[in-house]
């Protein structure tokens, strides 16, 4: 596709990316979404976008660490190519930058998780070369309980 273009996008547009998100995040409320990207944007988190024209068509947050078994690392979260444009290759093309940029500041891994009933994103992954190292476990500690 000859109109796509991914960058970083800055903080003050970072609410840009909620449309997207919410296709992952369903249960949650929208004004939390942004809550947390606002909160998100001030840590040790940036978020690439890909654009096909003015069209924002994916995302992909990425955090960065220090791990003790892997050296400096990025960490995929929350990726979304919007549902009208999947099955076109945009996925390949944007993590090959997503890899570029990642090494460009040190990186010398890339982690991810993956929610369990997303088949469809496993296989990608695995086509990427990522391996399976464990499970990702979660304990909400909220009073209700509830994951959103």
């Amino acid at each position: 596709m000859e109109n796509i273009t991914i960058k970083i996008i800055s903080k003050e547009k970072i609410l840009d990316i909620i449309p997207l998100i919410k296709q992952l995040n369903k249960k949650t409320p929208i004004s939390l979404l942004k809550f947390r990207v606002l909160e998100m944007s001030e840590q040790n988190y940036e978020c690439a976008v890909m654009y096909d024209k003015n069209v924002l068509v994916g995302i992909c947050g990425i955090w960065y660490m220090t791990r003790h078994y892997i050296g400096k690392s990025m960490e995929a979260d929350q990726v979304v190519i919007d549902e009208s444009y999947r099955g076109k290759g945009l996925g390949k093309i944007f993590f090959d930058w997503i890899y570029k940029y990642a090494q460009s500041k040190g990186c010398e891994a890339s982690e991810l998780n993956a929610y369990f009933n997303n088949s469809s994103g496993h296989k990608f992954y695995l086509n990427e070369g990522y391996i399976i190292k464990g499970f990702h476990f979660l304990k909400v500690l909220r009073e209700d309980g509830e994951f959103y």
